[in-house]
């Protein structure tokens, strides 16, 4: 097993405290990180194709993509942005 001297300098450290990094535990974070990354590949095709689907049924995925960035956020914070939208609206005689 090799080992890889790396030295670290940050704000709460000496000027360069070294640290032993084996390569196999390095080379199992890469490995790791890229099964997730093919993962989130897949995950990505997947809502791509169900996407396709409801393209396919008539849906708006424009708008169903709204909904979905609308769900993840505070019901307040979109209640203060429309608000705020129906403003500028008015203001500019849109409504």
């Amino acid at each position: 097993m090799a080992d890889l001297h790396v030295i670290a300098e940050g704000a709460d450290s000496g000027p360069a405290d070294t640290y032993r990094v084996t390569a196999d535990e390095l080379r199992q974070f890469i490995e790791r990180i890229e099964r997730l990354e093919q993962e989130k590949k897949d995950i990505a095709e997947q809502v791509k194709e169900v996407m396709a689907e409801a393209k396919g049924r008539g849906y708006d995925t424009k708008v169903m993509r709204k909904v979905i960035a609308l769900r993840k956020r505070e019901a307040d914070d979109i209640a203060e942005e429309e608000a705020i939208l129906d403003m500028y609206k008015e203001a500019l005689g849109m409504n």
